[in-house]
Protein backbone atom coordinates (compact mmCIF):
# COMPACT_ATOMS: atom_id res chain seq x y z
CA UNK A 1 0.00 0.00 0.00
CA UNK A 2 1.26 3.58 -0.94
CA UNK A 3 0.94 6.16 1.26
CA UNK A 4 1.18 8.58 -1.72
CA UNK A 5 -2.09 7.79 -2.39
CA UNK A 6 -4.19 10.30 -1.05
CA UNK A 7 -1.96 12.94 -2.62
CA UNK A 8 -3.55 12.13 -5.74
CA UNK A 9 -5.11 14.68 -8.47
CA UNK A 10 -8.55 15.26 -7.61
CA UNK A 11 -9.87 13.96 -11.23
CA UNK A 12 -9.56 10.66 -9.38
CA UNK A 13 -12.90 9.77 -7.69
CA UNK A 14 -12.34 9.91 -4.15
CA UNK A 15 -14.10 5.96 -3.13
CA UNK A 16 -15.66 5.54 0.70
CA UNK A 17 -15.12 1.85 1.40
CA UNK A 18 -17.96 0.71 4.09
CA UNK A 19 -16.88 -1.65 6.92
CA UNK A 20 -13.28 -1.36 6.56
CA UNK A 21 -12.20 -3.77 8.42
CA UNK A 22 -14.20 -7.08 7.27
CA UNK A 23 -12.49 -9.34 4.91
CA UNK A 24 -13.79 -7.36 1.83
CA UNK A 25 -13.60 -4.32 3.03
CA UNK A 26 -9.57 -4.41 3.83
CA UNK A 27 -9.71 -6.21 -0.08
CA UNK A 28 -11.04 -3.10 -1.38
CA UNK A 29 -9.12 -0.89 0.39
CA UNK A 30 -5.77 -2.68 -0.52
CA UNK A 31 -7.00 -2.47 -4.67
CA UNK A 32 -8.56 1.00 -4.35
CA UNK A 33 -4.75 1.87 -3.28
CA UNK A 34 -2.51 0.31 -5.51
CA UNK A 35 -5.10 1.61 -8.49
CA UNK A 36 -4.29 4.65 -10.30
CA UNK A 37 -7.35 5.43 -11.56
CA UNK A 38 -8.96 6.03 -8.04
CA UNK A 39 -7.95 7.43 -4.09
CA UNK A 40 -9.36 6.28 -0.83
CA UNK A 41 -12.06 9.08 0.72
CA UNK A 42 -12.76 7.40 3.80
CA UNK A 43 -12.85 4.19 5.56
CA UNK A 44 -16.45 3.88 7.54
CA UNK A 45 -16.99 1.14 10.66
CA UNK A 46 -19.90 1.09 12.98
CA UNK A 47 -19.48 2.88 16.08
CA UNK A 48 -17.56 1.48 19.03
CA UNK A 49 -15.31 -0.55 16.44
CA UNK A 50 -11.60 -1.09 18.11
CA UNK A 51 -10.60 0.56 14.62
CA UNK A 52 -12.25 4.01 14.85
CA UNK A 53 -10.14 6.66 14.66
CA UNK A 54 -6.96 4.70 13.52
CA UNK A 55 -5.14 5.40 9.94
CA UNK A 56 -6.83 2.67 8.03
CA UNK A 57 -3.20 1.63 6.84
CA UNK A 58 -1.97 1.04 10.35
CA UNK A 59 -5.20 -0.79 11.68
CA UNK A 60 -4.82 -3.35 8.40
CA UNK A 61 -1.03 -3.80 9.78
CA UNK A 62 1.02 -1.99 7.02
CA UNK A 63 1.86 1.92 6.92
CA UNK A 64 -0.29 4.94 6.96
CA UNK A 65 -2.14 6.58 4.49
CA UNK A 66 -3.41 9.30 5.19
CA UNK A 67 -7.17 8.00 5.76
CA UNK A 68 -8.86 7.82 9.53
CA UNK A 69 -11.18 5.13 9.76
CA UNK A 70 -14.63 6.69 11.07
CA UNK A 71 -17.91 5.84 12.01
CA UNK A 72 -19.26 9.86 10.96
CA UNK A 73 -20.90 7.95 7.64
CA UNK A 74 -22.66 11.47 7.29
CA UNK A 75 -19.56 13.58 6.89
CA UNK A 76 -17.33 11.13 5.41
CA UNK A 77 -20.08 10.25 2.12
CA UNK A 78 -20.67 14.01 1.78
CA UNK A 79 -16.63 13.89 0.14
CA UNK A 80 -16.85 11.20 -1.91
CA UNK A 81 -17.70 10.51 -5.35
CA UNK A 82 -18.21 7.18 -4.79
CA UNK A 83 -19.29 4.41 -1.87
CA UNK A 84 -18.57 0.77 -2.24
CA UNK A 85 -20.45 -1.06 0.17
CA UNK A 86 -20.65 -4.93 1.32
CA UNK A 87 -22.89 -4.97 4.59
CA UNK A 88 -25.97 -5.95 5.44
CA UNK A 89 -29.77 -4.28 3.92
CA UNK A 90 -30.09 -2.34 7.19
CA UNK A 91 -26.98 -0.54 6.99
CA UNK A 92 -26.91 -0.29 2.89
CA UNK A 93 -30.22 1.58 3.04
CA UNK A 94 -28.73 3.72 5.10
CA UNK A 95 -25.85 4.52 3.13
CA UNK A 96 -28.06 5.06 0.26
CA UNK A 97 -30.02 8.18 1.54
CA UNK A 98 -26.49 9.56 2.32
CA UNK A 99 -25.13 9.04 -0.96
CA UNK A 100 -28.01 10.43 -3.25
CA UNK A 101 -27.74 13.41 -0.64
CA UNK A 102 -23.99 13.46 -1.91
CA UNK A 103 -25.00 12.76 -5.58
CA UNK A 104 -22.16 10.06 -5.16
CA UNK A 105 -22.29 6.27 -6.94
CA UNK A 106 -22.90 3.51 -4.57
CA UNK A 107 -21.90 0.55 -5.54
CA UNK A 108 -23.87 -2.18 -3.79
CA UNK A 109 -22.80 -5.48 -3.43
CA UNK A 110 -24.88 -6.40 -0.09
CA UNK A 111 -27.05 -9.27 -0.24
CA UNK A 112 -29.99 -10.74 1.59
CA UNK A 113 -31.90 -7.56 0.46
CA UNK A 114 -35.56 -7.58 0.32
CA UNK A 115 -38.12 -6.40 -1.51
CA UNK A 116 -38.41 -3.02 1.15
CA UNK A 117 -35.19 -3.11 0.94
CA UNK A 118 -34.60 -2.65 -2.86
CA UNK A 119 -37.81 0.03 -2.86
CA UNK A 120 -35.73 2.39 -0.91
CA UNK A 121 -32.97 1.62 -3.43
CA UNK A 122 -35.18 2.91 -6.22
CA UNK A 123 -36.32 5.81 -4.51
CA UNK A 124 -32.82 6.54 -3.42
CA UNK A 125 -31.58 5.75 -7.13
CA UNK A 126 -33.65 8.83 -8.54
CA UNK A 127 -30.85 11.07 -7.21
CA UNK A 128 -27.94 9.21 -7.86
CA UNK A 129 -26.23 6.12 -9.62
CA UNK A 130 -26.90 3.03 -7.85
CA UNK A 131 -24.88 0.02 -9.43
CA UNK A 132 -26.02 -3.43 -7.57
CA UNK A 133 -25.04 -6.77 -8.25
CA UNK A 134 -25.60 -9.91 -6.62
CA UNK A 135 -21.81 -10.52 -7.49
CA UNK A 136 -19.59 -8.52 -9.40
CA UNK A 137 -17.28 -11.14 -10.77
CA UNK A 138 -16.60 -10.26 -14.71
CA UNK A 139 -17.10 -14.98 -15.17
CA UNK A 140 -20.25 -14.75 -13.28
CA UNK A 141 -22.15 -11.44 -15.01
CA UNK A 142 -21.28 -14.01 -18.15
CA UNK A 143 -23.19 -16.34 -16.78
CA UNK A 144 -26.18 -14.63 -15.76
CA UNK A 145 -26.29 -13.60 -19.85
CA UNK A 146 -25.84 -17.24 -20.85
CA UNK A 147 -28.76 -18.40 -18.58
CA UNK A 148 -30.79 -15.57 -20.17
CA UNK A 149 -30.17 -16.76 -23.45
CA UNK A 150 -30.60 -20.46 -22.87
CA UNK A 151 -34.17 -20.49 -20.91
CA UNK A 152 -35.14 -18.24 -24.06
CA UNK A 153 -34.09 -20.98 -26.03
CA UNK A 154 -35.18 -23.82 -24.17
CA UNK A 155 -38.96 -24.98 -23.54
CA UNK A 156 -41.33 -25.21 -20.50
CA UNK A 157 -40.42 -28.98 -20.92
CA UNK A 158 -36.98 -28.50 -19.79
CA UNK A 159 -36.66 -27.71 -15.66
CA UNK A 160 -34.40 -24.98 -14.74
CA UNK A 161 -32.33 -25.81 -10.95
CA UNK A 162 -30.08 -23.74 -9.48
CA UNK A 163 -27.27 -24.70 -7.02
CA UNK A 164 -25.45 -22.80 -5.07
CA UNK A 165 -22.24 -23.48 -2.51
CA UNK A 166 -20.48 -21.32 -0.02
CA UNK A 167 -18.45 -21.34 3.05
CA UNK A 168 -20.24 -22.11 6.24
CA UNK A 169 -20.22 -18.32 7.35
CA UNK A 170 -22.58 -17.43 5.19
CA UNK A 171 -25.85 -16.13 6.59
CA UNK A 172 -28.41 -15.64 3.82
CA UNK A 173 -29.73 -18.46 1.21
CA UNK A 174 -29.84 -18.63 -1.65
CA UNK A 175 -27.16 -16.31 -2.45
CA UNK A 176 -27.71 -13.18 -4.09
CA UNK A 177 -26.03 -14.78 -6.97
CA UNK A 178 -28.30 -17.58 -7.45
CA UNK A 179 -30.88 -15.21 -7.05
CA UNK A 180 -29.60 -13.05 -9.99
CA UNK A 181 -29.13 -16.38 -12.11
CA UNK A 182 -32.86 -17.00 -11.42
CA UNK A 183 -33.84 -13.81 -12.86
CA UNK A 184 -31.96 -14.03 -15.08
CA UNK A 185 -33.54 -17.67 -16.28
CA UNK A 186 -37.25 -16.46 -15.38
CA UNK A 187 -36.43 -13.08 -17.55
CA UNK A 188 -35.21 -15.40 -20.86
CA UNK A 189 -38.55 -17.42 -20.28
CA UNK A 190 -40.80 -13.77 -20.56
CA UNK A 191 -41.68 -14.32 -16.50
CA UNK A 192 -40.88 -12.47 -12.95
CA UNK A 193 -38.82 -14.85 -10.55
CA UNK A 194 -41.93 -14.13 -8.57
CA UNK A 195 -44.09 -16.06 -10.71
CA UNK A 196 -41.79 -18.80 -10.73
CA UNK A 197 -39.75 -19.34 -7.88
CA UNK A 198 -39.76 -22.89 -5.98
CA UNK A 199 -37.77 -22.74 -2.78
CA UNK A 200 -35.92 -25.44 -1.19
CA UNK A 201 -37.57 -28.38 -1.10
CA UNK A 202 -37.76 -30.83 1.92
CA UNK A 203 -40.74 -33.63 2.66
CA UNK A 204 -43.34 -34.77 0.72
CA UNK A 205 -43.55 -31.69 -1.94
CA UNK A 206 -45.61 -33.43 -5.03
CA UNK A 207 -43.87 -33.62 -8.41
CA UNK A 208 -42.39 -30.69 -9.86
CA UNK A 209 -44.33 -28.06 -11.30
CA UNK A 210 -43.69 -27.49 -14.97
CA UNK A 211 -42.05 -24.02 -15.80
CA UNK A 212 -40.49 -23.09 -12.35
CA UNK A 213 -37.24 -22.86 -11.03
CA UNK A 214 -35.70 -24.55 -8.48
CA UNK A 215 -33.46 -23.58 -5.59
CA UNK A 216 -30.84 -25.78 -3.37
CA UNK A 217 -28.28 -24.60 -0.84
CA UNK A 218 -25.33 -25.43 0.14
CA UNK A 219 -22.67 -24.29 3.16
CA UNK A 220 -19.62 -25.77 4.38
CA UNK A 221 -16.10 -24.93 4.67
CA UNK A 222 -14.29 -22.15 2.95
CA UNK A 223 -16.18 -22.38 -0.35
CA UNK A 224 -15.97 -18.91 -1.85
CA UNK A 225 -18.76 -19.52 -4.20
CA UNK A 226 -19.73 -22.23 -6.75
CA UNK A 227 -22.72 -21.50 -8.82
CA UNK A 228 -24.57 -24.16 -11.60
CA UNK A 229 -27.52 -23.55 -13.46
CA UNK A 230 -29.54 -26.87 -14.74
CA UNK A 231 -31.47 -27.49 -17.44
CA UNK A 232 -32.71 -30.47 -17.48
CA UNK A 233 -34.79 -32.34 -20.74
CA UNK A 234 -36.35 -35.50 -21.45
CA UNK A 235 -32.64 -37.76 -22.04
CA UNK A 236 -30.22 -34.56 -21.41
CA UNK A 237 -29.15 -32.04 -19.71
CA UNK A 238 -27.19 -28.51 -19.94
CA UNK A 239 -24.77 -27.48 -16.56
CA UNK A 240 -24.03 -24.01 -16.74
CA UNK A 241 -21.54 -23.79 -14.42
CA UNK A 242 -18.87 -20.78 -12.10
CA UNK A 243 -16.24 -21.16 -9.72
CA UNK A 244 -15.12 -18.80 -7.82
CA UNK A 245 -11.84 -19.61 -5.93
CA UNK A 246 -10.47 -15.93 -4.84
CA UNK A 247 -12.56 -13.38 -3.49
CA UNK A 248 -10.38 -10.57 -5.08
CA UNK A 249 -12.89 -10.84 -8.11
CA UNK A 250 -15.70 -9.27 -6.35
CA UNK A 251 -13.63 -6.41 -5.04
CA UNK A 252 -12.04 -5.74 -8.63
CA UNK A 253 -15.24 -5.98 -10.30
CA UNK A 254 -17.23 -3.23 -7.62
CA UNK A 255 -13.96 -1.17 -7.89
CA UNK A 256 -14.50 -1.03 -11.59
CA UNK A 257 -18.15 -0.39 -11.14
CA UNK A 258 -17.35 2.73 -9.00
CA UNK A 259 -15.17 4.09 -11.41
CA UNK A 260 -17.35 3.22 -14.33
CA UNK A 261 -20.29 5.19 -12.74
CA UNK A 262 -18.69 8.79 -12.73
CA UNK A 263 -20.50 9.95 -15.70
CA UNK A 264 -23.48 8.11 -15.58
CA UNK A 265 -26.67 10.07 -14.34
CA UNK A 266 -29.27 8.87 -11.48
CA UNK A 267 -30.72 5.33 -12.05
CA UNK A 268 -30.45 1.81 -11.02
CA UNK A 269 -27.21 -0.50 -12.81
CA UNK A 270 -25.94 -3.79 -12.43
CA UNK A 271 -22.79 -5.02 -13.58
CA UNK A 272 -23.98 -5.95 -17.25
CA UNK A 273 -24.30 -2.55 -18.05
CA UNK A 274 -20.40 -1.76 -16.43
CA UNK A 275 -19.38 -4.87 -18.79
CA UNK A 276 -21.29 -3.33 -21.74
CA UNK A 277 -23.14 -6.84 -21.56
CA UNK A 278 -26.61 -5.39 -21.55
Amino acid sequence: MSDLQNTDAPARPGIVVTGASGRMGRMLVRLILDNPEARLAGALERPGHSWIGRDVGEAMGGVPVGVTVSDDAVAVIAQAQAVIDFTAPAATVAFAELTAQARAVHVIGTTGLEQPHLDYLKAAARHAPIIRAGNMSLGVNLLTGLTRKVAAALGEDWDIEVVEAHHRMKVDAPSGTALMLGEAAAEGRGATLADLRTPAREGITGARVPGTIGFSAIRGGDVVGEHDVIFAGAGERIVLRHLATDRAIFARGALRAAIWGQDKGPGEYDMQDVLGLN
